[in-house]
């Protein structure tokens, strides 16, 4: 009954989505002629039929990379569709309100729905197929000892290698962390939709990422969907730490700075032996003394960090909503969506908005970033709210430090 129950509302939030546009753009008084009307509701019905058995051939057991981008793309330009005809009709009320009424109106309003959902969406692609902009920010974490003033830690999350063929993005993305010039390189989980097998070619140039401590890498919950500990395996065969409930500890300048990882908070309901999120396991063995950096997918495994007195997690997850306006319903199920932000006396949460992009192949609203964190001791400006940077965040384009291996800070 419960999953009767929830097929039943899945089908309704899709003919919702795919409704409401139909509605703004052919139906809600705008009065085009006949075959103008037919031919968007025969697009539209056609949309929300084959919707559900691509997304099932794509993302169900048969994992057919064409029927996926298929998928994607629709859902995505649907949701922005779905946005901007929903601001539209709000328009047109308030016209309808102050007795505009008539075609002329609800025509401009159709039109300015398209025109800008089309600006968007080819925007939004252009961003996401883009190498990210390198975002820097200096964190100042109090127990850091002097040695480790300086500590240079990208992060990458979410790179997300999937139906679309992204290997030339990939190495395009290495070279820029290369440049860099990082003494610890983070992927903070979601590396793929897909087996290594399958994402083989497009996760290889991660091999060629250089860092002078180390380059570590933490489960994200879409590698739950496919071979979890079949990505941990590739990772260290590329050349990365797999830090699966473990921890490593790196040394600079005399002083040390523990880095320890959790699986992502899904694993344990994924039946996988030997996976769930376990702190207690990752921190075994550690001097309680040294300062702590913990890689964990989810912001929302923060509570649990400042529980145990972690000065630094770094998640991702969140894609910084990806398409506006999710961002406000990540919000609900996360405490942060993108940026620095302090949770307890002693923890900072870094959130990065992501490398890459889930599913629809669009950012609006919520760029990529490769991240830039330079440690620095002691207190320094406190972390923002939730959501916010401090005033030593700055971004540059990844592709003017890409190749140049300078570093402008």
């Amino acid at each position: 009954m419960r999953r009767r129950l929830g097929g039943i509302v899945v089908l309704l939030v899709l003919a919702m989505l795919f409704f409401l546009p139909w509605w703004t753009l052919f139906a809600s008084g705008v009065h085009w002629p006949f075959p103008v009307f037919l031919a968007g509701t025969v697009v539209f019905a056609s949309w929300l039929v084959s919707f559900p058995f691509l997304m099932a051939a794509g993302h169900g057991h048969r994992r057919a990379d064409r029927a996926a981008r298929i998928a994607d793309s629709t859902l995505g330009a649907v949701w922005v569709l779905f946005t901007w005809s929903a601001l539209g009709d709000l328009v047109h009320l308030v016209l309808l309100g102050l007795g505009v009424s008539g075609a002329e109106p609800a025509r401009s309003i159709a039109v300015a729905v398209a025109v800008v959902s089309a600006g968007l969406l080819a925007w939004g692609h252009h961003e996401a197929m883009r190498v990210p902009r390198v975002k820097r920010l200096d964190v100042h974490v109090p127990r850091l000892g002097a040695g480790l003033n300086g500590t240079r830690v990208v992060v990458l999350a979410d790179t997300h290698f999937g139906p679309i063929d992204r290997a030339h993005w990939s190495a395009r993305v290495a070279e820029a962390v290369n440049a860099l010039d990082a003494d610890v390189v983070v992927h903070a989980g979601d590396i793929a939709d897909g087996t290594p097998a399958q994402r083989r070619e497009q996760s290889a140039p991660l091999g060629t990422i250089r860092s002078r401590l180390a380059k570590v890498y933490v489960t994200g919950n879409h590698e739950y969907f496919g071979e979890a500990q079949g990505w941990l395996d590739r990772m260290a065969e590329l050349g990365w730490e797999p830090l699966h409930n473990r921890h490593v500890v790196v040394e600079r300048g005399g002083d040390l700075l523990v880095l320890a990882g959790v699986d992502d908070v899904t694993a344990e309901s994924s039946g996988l032996a030997g996976h769930r999120a376990n702190l207690l396991g990752a921190l075994a063995g550690a001097d309680p003394d040294r300062p702590v950096l913990l890689v964990a997918h989810q912001p929302k495994y923060v509570g649990q960090a400042a529980a145990a007195g972690i000065d630094l997690q770094i998640s991702g997850h969140t894609h910084g909503g990806q398409i506006w306006p999710f961002n406000f319903l990540v919000r609900i199920d996360q405490p942060v969506v993108h940026g620095l932000s302090r949770h307890g006396e002693r923890t900072q949460l870094y959130t990065s908005r992501g490398t890459g992009f889930w599913g629809p192949p669009f950012r609006v609203f919520a760029p990529s970033e490769i991240t830039l964190l330079t440690l620095r001791p002691g207190g320094g400006p406190a972390a923002s709210e939730p959501n916010g940077d401090t005033a030593s965040d700055s971004t540059d384009s990844a592709d003017s430090t890409a190749g140049t291996g300078i570093d402008g800070t």
